[in-house]
């Protein structure tokens, strides 16, 4: 009893730690990303397209829905008992890219699919927050 009093009070707050941190992964990379392309640097998938993205898809991190899908593949995993290194991390990769594409989708209809580098850069960020989780509550039922 006192084991799974405890176990809902901790996954919640290793969701969170692990949402900062996929947050801050994206943060830290997009800018680095979009610094490297005004300075000229040769950056073959990243434009100023993909600049605005990056920025859009920030913001929509910020907001609760986008934690939606990571929320429901946390669920499964802790409903399911799921310990796996490998489920939490492609999870969080899929989770963290959904949100570039509820940008497009929110914007203007699924004309044209966000630029590599937002790919690159929220998958990046997806698979971080999905160890973290992984490494506080995830291989642990």
């Amino acid at each position: 009893m006192l084991a799974t009093l405890g176990r809902i009070i901790w996954v919640p707050i290793a969701f969170v730690l692990a949402a900062l941190a996929c947050s801050f992964v994206i943060f830290t990379l997009g800018l680095e990303r979009l610094t490297h392309y005004a300075e000229g640097f040769n950056d073959p998938y990243m434009t100023w397209q993909g600049g605005v993205e990056l920025a859009a898809g920030a913001v929509l991190l910020a907001q609760a829905f986008t934690l939606l899908p990571a929320i429901f593949l946390v669920l499964v995993g802790e409903i399911a008992r799921i310990q796996s290194v490998y489920y939490y991390v492609v999870c969080g990769g899929l989770a963290a890219v959904s949100a570039p594409l509820t940008v497009r989708l929110s914007a203007s209809g699924l004309t044209e699919v966000p630029a590599v580098a937002v790919w690159q850069v929220f998958a990046t960020g997806g698979f971080i927050g999905g160890f973290i989780y992984w490494m506080l509550a995830g291989r642990k039922t």
